[in-house]
């Protein structure tokens, strides 16, 4: 059973992270976004109280004896059957769908694990999540340096990627009802318009909040190092790395300004730096 109904201020503040401010997650009449599915199904710290199965540790053990100790989550699936509204009662069924055969890849040998997840309200079910994790034998590194891996850049999202080899920062305005909005979307959140222009950021910003990396070590990152949520001076939010300071002194609140580090030959990216202001 979820441990929560389906309920408001969780809904508020999902939005509110994800900065989306649609009118049908408000009001005597909301629904929940539909990519909150997973929200309500998730343990916390203390887990479900011994209410799950104990197979899916146990298929793990088997692949780590097996030889394939390293784990990478590969992709996810939801289905939405019907939105969930406040005073929903969450229960949930968790299935081992399919264990691949033995595959090979970059990272190493192993197996593709797929989860697959039944989320009912009240005994209806609204949606299914499946979850898919590569578990495999780590392949030799490389002795070549790896890297920084590639923005996917596309017709939605090259002009954002102009304005970085310009050494500008680009956010896209709906030009039929002003918002602004942040990563670039070929449609309006707000008004629904697909019409839009561009406006440059000043480069100001603060630290919304932020993670510091320890692990896992990934090719061509150096950890640990902070990757910070920021708010610009704009109001529309980023992920970007904070650097010019220890990652032990980033703090939310704190005023940076934007920056360009060119991470190899061919590869600029837009990173914030700290103790600006």
């Amino acid at each position: 059973m979820g441990k929560d109904p389906v309920n408001a201020p969780m809904i508020r503040h999902w939005c509110e992270a994800m900065g989306d401010t649609h009118p049908a997650y408000t009001g005597p009449d909301a629904i929940a976004p539909s990519t909150m599915l997973q929200v309500w199904t998730m343990g916390g710290l203390s887990g479900h109280g011994g209410g799950r199965s104990d197979a899916y540790d146990e298929l793990l053990a088997l692949l780590d004896r097996a030889g394939c100790t390293a784990v990478v989550a590969t992709d996810c699936e939801q289905e939405y059957v019907r939105d969930l509204r406040p005073g929903d009662a969450i229960t949930f069924d968790a299935v081992i769908e399919s264990v691949s055969p033995r595959k090979t890849t970059k990272l190493g040998t192993g197996h593709f694990v797929t989860t697959r997840m039944d989320v009912r309200a009240d005994g209806a079910l609204v949606g299914t999540h499946r979850f898919r994790i590569l578990k495999y034998a780590p392949a030799r590194p490389r002795r070549t340096t790896p890297e920084r891996p590639r923005p996917v850049i596309n017709r939605d999202n090259a002009g954002f990627w102009d304005g970085v080899a310009a050494h500008r920062l680009l956010i896209q305005r709906c030009t039929g009802c002003g918002t602004l909005r942040f990563p670039w979307l070929p449609g309006c959140n707000t008004c629904g318009s697909g019409e839009w222009d561009t406006v440059a950021s000043s480069g100001e910003g603060t630290v919304y909040s932020y993670v510091v990396m320890h692990h896992p070590s990934f090719p061509a990152f150096d950890p640990p190092y902070a990757v910070g949520l920021i708010e610009l001076a704009e109001g529309v939010r980023m992920i970007s790395n904070v650097v010019g300071v220890p990652y032990g002194e980033v703090r939310i609140g704190m005023p940076v300004r934007l920056d360009f580090v060119r991470v190899d030959e061919e590869l600029e990216l837009p990173v914030f730096r700290g103790g600006a202001g």
